[in-house]
């Protein structure tokens, strides 16, 4: 699922692991932490845009080579904007390939062995001081994933070591196979909502990585704008039909994410702020046939599980019953009695 998807959003575990349990039937609390530090079937790492996910790890070395042809990190802006020359961030970011391994270090403690093993205090002060910003680069090679928490710190550790991974393909065969997947997944797309999910491409970049896939992919008009697919996709796209599917999604959902914002058939204009909010922040949202209805948010306590839903307007009976259940579904989750409160009666 999670490679099918492109990966799961990963800013919040939680929210990580209620966007798997939109999608799996039987997934208990737990399992994809388990999945994580115990069976390391998946691994958490900087990837799309630069935000945390959760990629599967047999698929390590495709996603890697994808993320290496990122090369926004060694232009003049970008260095000037965090202060460290072109040799200083070569240096960084092979001293911290070097001195991780299989053991998770703690940001302090890599950032003291970088400072030492380079011998250059001003590296392990910087990346002291600059949470992510220059680990992203060493992620985007291959140099660093998160390892197992350490009370309240997470840790790093060497894909090489932690996951025995492998190189992948070529950087273009890669881009290939991740734009197939976001097809699969999110389209049709324009161009330009392909390059905001991949990031950083400018759309006329994107449009060239589409048309690369050759005789796959295909344009296709939607209400007069150009939209790409795959062509093993277009017969199943032209006869889908609405089925009364509802869907209660969680924060930073991989369909929000990667489906188009600015199509009033998935999301009215009058309501996008309250899903795409300041920061980044993606609001947990109610979906009826794939188009946003709403959103909602739970709290947790004593065994309880309180669900209030805000809908952007009148919902049939028959999709209040349906969102009732996918809430029911929740409180199964996680074990809890379930109450639930509809915003404006």
């Amino acid at each position: 699922m999670v490679a099918r998807i492109g990966g799961l959003h990963a800013q919040m575990l939680s929210a990580a692991e209620l966007a798997a349990w939109a999608r799996l039937d039987g997934l208990r609390p737990g399992e994809v932490e388990a999945e994580l530090w115990e069976h390391r079937s998946l691994v958490k790492t900087w990837a799309m845009r630069g935000t945390l996910h959760l990629l599967p790890a047999f698929e390590y070395g495709l996603w890697q080579a994808a993320l290496d042809t990122y090369d926004h990190y060694l232009k003049g802006g970008w260095l000037r904007g965090f202060d460290i020359t072109r040799e200083e961030l070569d240096l960084l970011l092979d001293t911290v390939r070097d001195v991780l391994g299989v053991e998770g270090l703690t940001r302090d403690e890599l950032a003291d062995a970088v400072a030492e093993a380079a011998g250059s205090p001003a590296l392990g002060e910087k990346l002291g001081d600059s949470w992510g910003a220059y680990l992203k680069p060493a992620s985007f090679r291959g140099s660093i994933c998160f390892g197992p928490g350490r009370g309240r710190n997470v840790t790093f550790v060497s894909p090489a070591a932690w996951l025995d991974a492998r190189p992948g393909p070529a950087g273009e065969e890669a881009l290939a196979e991740v734009t197939r997947r976001y097809l699969g997944a999110y389209g049709p797309a324009t161009a330009a909502e392909y390059s905001r999910w991949w990031g950083p491409r400018r759309p006329a970049q994107a449009t060239r990585y589409l048309r690369a896939l050759g005789e796959e992919a295909v344009e296709v008009d939607v209400e007069g704008e150009p939209h790409w697919a795959l062509a093993a996709d277009i017969e199943a796209i032209a006869g889908a039909a609405p089925e009364g599917v509802v869907r209660l999604l969680p924060a930073f959902d991989p369909y929000v994410i990667g489906s188009a914002r600015d199509v009033p058939a998935i999301l009215a204009p009058e309501h996008r702020a309250r899903v795409h909010r300041p920061q980044g922040w993606i609001s947990p949202v109610l979906v009826v046939d794939g188009r946003i209805e709403g959103v909602w948010s739970y709290e947790r306590a004593g065994g309880r599980l309180a669900v209030r839903i805000e809908p952007f307007g009148g919902i049939p009976l028959e999709v209040r019953e349906a969102a009732e259940g996918e809430a029911g579904r929740l409180a199964a989750f996680f074990g809890d009695e379930m109450s639930l409160e509809w915003a404006g009666g």
